[in-house]
């Protein structure tokens, strides 16, 4: 522990102990218990290392005016002190254990009525728990009766960390070799056992008796206590059975078989009964129960009893819920998954009048699910139940199916038509259901997600035509709403995505989806012509099949084959001119994908093209709003990236307007105000860094470099640097490339970039800077004349903004190296003007001067290096306590906490 926090700690603690004085923020007591935590996870004996936090827990717990808070904090840090046995024997000694944890102590004095009190009380024992004398300190001191009261507490955080409380106790304790490992709480529970001390190898033997008998009478109370609080008198007292079912959960997904079978047998009877009593609250919780039984006890007669019943209920909405609980877990047994999915088609099956279930369906089967689906509300719910696990229904095996697959899609179109008002169900005495569900978002909504998973199904390409066929008529409908249209788009791009043959789009088709297309690219909801400029985009990105492209050549993409070549870009183009910047960001992306096949071709610009180029410039010149600004810069780094990669030649029209507006995007977007412009602008000088040096030896790109720990301030570059050593010179090329960049005004973006207020920007600035270096100025003795070609190319800094930054920056550096020789400076410095408005100076030399490996080493370390401290956290407790103690405070004046 630093010695400096050990310093200082009485004086913390002095301050703590006063419960006059204040904190300097409400989180300080926690932050101190994840100190102490992080402490004794490392092995340091708090007693021992601390000796003045005894003396600190044992003034606050006989001051009865202390602070809740305070209070709390002190039993937690009992706990956390006591959790080996060497330092829980010398707590003993000193009788803190017994201060402390006196719960007639803290009743008397009026405090135990404080949840913040009983929490710290809990959490302090669990701590404590570790070991087995902290078991026999519990049984001992009979606070098994008080933790079982918690356990259903008014305050949801006391209650809950009782339950888990309860949880630990019955799976730490339990033998080793019998503790169950299949929990979702696995990872938790071995840390939990770190320092655990088996009761059965325990080395003295009467001690691991006494704990084992102490264990098994924990066991046998809190087993008779789970049977009789199970099933409620009435309904009011729900939510104890709720707390019981959660906490029986989680015992039973992790009890060893002892536990498991002892805990089966003894709420087995409960169990049935709350089954029996049907009680909607509880469906879900009691299902998690038997799952959990099913997944660690096998084919147990008394669990698969429970799963039978369950699946019985005779309320429809609860049937539901439990059918999804167990599919949802994964299938057991073929009996049950059949029968689960019969009970999950039967409202599809009775809205649509498909036979989903056979010609064997009962009438009953259907009638009381009908009745339940008559009210509007349940038939919503139980209809979206239904639709959300039809596509996990048809990848079962065909052995627990009542129907193929292919008749469950057919059954959602339906449905989707249904819900338009397009048709009307064929089956009799159930028009009042089909009501319910005609107009209704939710249900649509429900039912598009659960067609875009179909997608996948077997047998589904079998119905793509007739799927398209209803989307068409959904973006048709004038009464779809934006999130209906848009999910109608994305189940278009799924089903494209997977189909193998084109044949299907006939002229007719086309004719309506272009039709439908251009009517809601001008619709009077911004959300809407988004969504359908984001699909023009989407769609051109999906391949053509195989198939299709080897009959139809002239087919370049899905977009020309739905749309025809001459639909999308006019419309997208049309699209750049929307008075809501998203729509014109989205249509700016959209462009570049649909573009990006003829820019792989090398194809020569058209003149629509021309224009549109133009029109993106404009837009990062003078758009306000910064999404449109962004997409610019990624549209011409999409155009650059297909340009530099395709094999075929590219017309020079084409590469020489590109090339033009990189000079221009680099000058704008790195001079823009928005962050992310910035980063996408360096993002391109990284492509032309990466063409114009990627042959040389030693240059690495970013794909290369390893990756750097995420930053915590949200850099978003994918791209990381690696420092490089050089060995031997290769400067054939290298003097004209850098020449290039420069002209290009690759330097200047990145200089620029460099001293960015914006963290981001500046990070991917200097590691660029720092790969350019190591390319273009090795270090290495061998590369003397690399070094001296590359000292003629020069670049000029502006005499304002990030120039003067930069010139700030390398008088600095040539300060500092003022003894050296005076040639250094010049070099730096050849051919300036210091009476002109620029600067021009030798860009290796720049580069060499700038520091920029300490500048790297700063950018990527975060504030917390210096503030984030348990000394910083103490210091501020001892500065907040001095300021309010000082009468001339003045009113207004607060100590700002360190983000710790």
């Amino acid at each position: 522990m630093d010695r400096e926090c050990v310093s200082l700690l009485p004086s913390v603690c002095e301050v703590l102990a006063d419960s006059g004085r204040s904190l300097p923020d409400d989180t300080s007591l926690e932050k101190l218990v994840d100190w102490f935590t992080g402490l004794t996870e490392a092995g340091v004996s708090l007693p021992e290392a601390c000796p003045c936090l005894l003396e600190f827990i044992s003034t606050v717990v006989r001051n009865t005016a202390s602070d809740p808070g305070v209070l709390s904090f002190s039993l937690r840090l009992t706990g956390l002190m006591a959790a080996t046995q060497d330092d829980f024997k010398m707590l003993q000694e000193h009788s803190i254990l017994n201060q402390v944890f006196n719960l007639q102590h803290w009743q008397d004095a009026g405090l135990w009525e404080d949840p913040c009190l009983r929490i710290g009380w809990i959490q302090g024992l669990r701590s404590m728990l570790q070991h087995p004398k902290a078991l026999s300190f519990f049984v001992q001191s009979d606070f098994i009766g008080p933790l079982l009261q918690l356990q259903t507490d008014t305050s949801l955080f006391v209650a809950s960390a009782a339950n888990q409380m309860l949880a630990h106790i019955l799976l730490f304790f339990q033998p080793v070799s019998s503790a169950g490992c299949n929990g979702v709480a696995k990872k938790e529970e071995e840390e939990d056992r770190r320092t655990h001390v088996s009761i059965t190898d325990s080395e003295d033997p009467a001690l691991s008796l006494e704990t084992s008998a102490e264990y098994t009478t924990v066991v046998t109370v809190m087993s008779e206590y789970l049977k009789e609080s199970l099933v409620p008198p009435e309904n009011t007292k729900l939510h104890r059975s709720l707390q019981i079912l959660k906490l029986l959960a989680l015992l039973l997904a992790q009890a060893g078989p002892p536990l498991r079978d002892e805990l089966l047998q003894t709420v087995a009877d409960s169990l049935q009964e709350l089954v029996t009593a049907g009680c909607s609250q509880l469906t879900l919780p009691l299902m998690d129960v038997i799952l959990a039984a099913c997944s660690s006890s096998g084919t147990d007669q008394r669990v698969a009893r429970l799963l039978s019943s369950m699946l019985n209920i005779n309320k429809p909405a609860d049937l539901m819920h439990a059918a999804a609980a167990f599919l949802r877990r994964g299938h057991h047994d073929a009996v049950h998954t059949a029968q689960a999915v019969r009970i999950l088609l039967l409202p599809l099956d009775i809205i649509t009048g498909q036979t989903l279930l056979g010609t064997n369906t009962t009438a009953d089967e259907h009638q009381l699910m009908a009745e339940q689906m008559k009210s509007k509300t349940s038939c919503i719910s139980v209809t979206c139940v239904c639709l959300t696990n039809t596509p996990r229904i048809t990848l079962l095996p065909s052995s627990v199916l009542p129907c193929p697959p292919q008749l469950i899609v057919t059954a959602v179109l339906s449905l989707l038509r249904i819900c338009s008002g397009v048709s009307f169900s064929s089956s009799s005495g159930f028009s009042e259901v089909c009501r319910n569900v005609i107009g209704s978002g939710k249900v649509q909504k429900c039912a598009l997600e659960a067609l875009t998973a179909l997608s996948s199904s077997p047998g589904a390409k079998e119905k793509v035509s007739e799927v398209f066929t209803a989307l068409i008529q959904y973006l048709d409908n004038p009464d779809s709403d934006p999130t209906v249209l848009h999910k109608s788009y994305q189940v278009l791009v799924k089903w494209m995505s997977v189909c193998t043959d084109l044949s299907f789009i006939t002229d007719q088709l086309r004719q309506d989806f272009v039709e439908v297309v251009r009517k809601r690219v001008c619709d009077m909801r911004w959300e809407v012509r988004d969504s359908t400029v984001e699909f023009l985009g989407h769609l051109a990105g999906v391949p053509v099949p195989p198939k299709s492209a080897k009959e139809e050549e002239e087919v370049c993409d899905v977009s020309d084959a739905l749309l025809g070549s001459c639909c999308t870009t006019p419309l997208l183009r049309e699209a750049l001119q929307d008075t809501e910047s998203y729509v014109r960001a989205s249509a700016i992306s959209a462009l570049a994908k649909t573009l990006r096949h003829s820019w792989q071709q090398g194809a020569a610009l058209t003149q629509e093209e021309t224009e549109i180029v133009g029109r993106l410039l404009e837009i990062l010149s003078q758009d306000t709003e910064g999404f449109p600004r962004r997409a610019v810069v990624q549209y011409f780094i999409t155009w650059f990236s297909a340009h530099a990669s395709h094999s075929a030649p590219s017309s020079p029209s084409s590469a020489s307007l590109l090339m033009q507006c990189v000079r221009s995007i680099l000058s704008q977007g790195s001079a823009d105000l928005d962050w992310e412009v910035k980063v996408h602008t360096l993002e391109l000088a990284e492509l032309l860094l990466d063409k114009a040096f990627s042959g040389h030896r030693g240059y690495r790109n970013g794909s290369d470099v390893n990756r750097a720990p995420p930053h915590p301030y949200g850099v978003i570059s994918e791209q990381t640097y690696t420092l490089h050593s050089h060995t031997g010179t290769h400067t054939e090329g290298v003097e004209s490339d850098l020449a290039s960049v420069v002209e290009q005004g690759v330097v200047s973006a990145l200089l620029s970039g460099l001293v960015d207020c914006d963290r981001p920007v500046a990070l991917k600035a200097c590691r660029l800077l720092i790969i350019l270096r190591d390319t273009v100025c090795p270090l290495s003795l061998g590369a003397l004349d690399a070094t001296a070609a590359m000292a003629t190319v020069s670049c000029e800094l502006p005499g304002w903004g990030w120039g003067h930054e930069i010139r700030r920056i390398l008088g600095m550096k040539e300060s500092d190296r003022a003894t050296e020789a005076d040639t250094a400076a010049q070099s730096c410095f050849n051919g300036a003007d210091e009476g002109g408005d620029g600067l021009t100076v030798s860009v290796c030399e720049t580069l060499r001067s700038l520091g920029l490996d300490k500048r790297l080493d700063v950018l990527t370390q975060s504030s917390d290096h210096i503030h984030n401290s348990p000394l910083s956290l103490l210091q501020d407790i001892l500065t907040a306590s001095a300021a309010q103690t000082h009468p001339d405070t003045q009113q207004g004046q607060e100590v700002i906490v360190d983000c710790y």
